[in-house]
């Protein structure tokens, strides 16, 4: 047996392996999987755009304009005028002073984390961060110390324990796993006492929370308060790719040190086409965004009325923790066989022990849908 048969014979053993699943076609929150229609209950596109057809006339426009692809990497000949006027979009949405384009939300917080916590320095990490971030502690030269989910006095006392050296702390904004906030706030106000640089990711956070879905930092107040704001357009935003929004010092440094940057293609012009057409729908339609807190708010009320341990709120990430893996994965088959796609989420991805259902609600759901859903999974349980 090679070492890759005896990874996958292990991985098998503890009820973790992971196959791919090929989606047929896919249209207003519903798809077919393996020839069964079912509402899709797991996808990031929180606000439905990847199939808005502004959107996709957008995409379609780019690529006969500029290409299917960018060409090269943004510091040979990949930077588009159509990226630097994204970039100045975001900018101006995030209220940022500049703002910079990468290839993928990973290749972002791996290559900001990376690029500014230096050697010499300490990198603070929330235990529960996206795992883009934490390669990004990996791949960085500074001492990473990994302080518990949310705490602020654990996050407080590895700040005292750092003393004169350089720090950076690093959080998501909103969970992806939980769908919880980051204590934001408090991030911020240990800062200012240390000294040390702030790096939120909003991945979960743009198009979903704050005043026009402009992120957990802008609800807040917090705007000018955090150093580097990382997003992706990926997911509320329908494309792909992500952005970093900070000054314009940091944006200079980032282009020269950020090797994600340097060292990869630039987005293409198809994703960067159909992510600025989608940010003019954000800023245009905000009832948009209430149509997605809506959502999550009757889907959440609809889990909690059934029984689930689950708040009510805003928030369209619910997690439905069933703790095994084995019993997630046959949860989730059951759901699927009865019309409700809700992929199960097994470790390393959540701790041992957590494994659930992760549940989305999108904006272009139907409300009905939604409850249905939530009594299907409560039958099911």
């Amino acid at each position: 047996m090679t070492d890759v048969e005896a990874a996958l014979a292990q991985i098998g053993a503890a009820g973790l392996l992971r196959e791919l699943r090929t989606i047929e076609q896919t249209a207003g929150g519903r798809v077919l999987l393996d020839g069964r229609d079912a509402l899709l209950l797991c996808s990031n596109d929180y606000l439905g755009l990847a199939q808005h057809p502004a959107v996709r006339a957008a995409a379609a426009a780019a690529a006969e304009q500029w290409g299917a692809g960018a060409g090269a990497s943004r510091l040979v000949s990949g930077t588009l005028a159509q990226h630097a006027q994204l970039e100045r979009e975001l900018a101006a949405f995030k209220g940022s002073e500049a703002c910079l384009l990468f290839g993928s939300g990973f290749l972002a917080n791996t290559g900001v984390v990376a690029a500014l916590a230096g050697r010499g320095g300490v990198v603070l990490s929330d235990a529960l961060n996206h795992a883009s971030i934490v390669d990004g502690c990996r791949l960085a030269a500074a001492e990473t110390v990994v302080y518990a989910h949310a705490d602020l006095d654990a996050l407080a006392a590895a700040l005292a324990r750092a003393g004169d050296r350089p720090a950076t702390i690093v959080t998501d904004a909103i969970f992806s796993m939980d769908g919880d906030r980051a204590p934001l706030e408090g991030i911020v106000a240990l800062a200012r006492r240390h000294g040390a640089r702030v790096i939120v990711d909003e991945a979960h956070g743009t198009g979903v929370v704050g005043p026009g879905g402009r992120g957990l930092v802008a609800e807040l107040g917090l705007t000018g308060e955090v150093d580097v704001v990382v997003g992706t357009l990926s997911k509320a935003l329908g494309s792909y790719g992500a952005f970093v929004c900070c000054d314009a010092r940091t944006h200079a440094f980032l282009v020269n040190r950020a090797r994600t940057l340097i060292y990869s293609t630039a987005p293409p012009p198809p994703s960067i086409g159909a992510a600025r057409e989608a940010l003019r729908i954000v800023r245009e339609q905000p009832a948009l965004v209430e149509r997605l807190r809506s959502n999550a708010r009757a889907l959440r009320a609809e889990l909690g009325r059934q029984g689930f341990a689950v708040e009510p709120g805003e928030m369209p990430i619910v997690p439905l923790v069933v703790g095994d893996p084995r019993a997630a994965m046959e949860l989730c088959e059951r759901a699927l066989d009865a019309g409700v796609f809700a992929q199960a989420i097994r470790p390393p991805t959540v701790p041992d022990g957590t494994s659930r259902l992760r549940l989305v609600a999108r904006a272009d759901h139907d409300e009905a849908d939604l409850v249905a859903a939530a009594r299907t999974l409560a039958r099911l349980r």
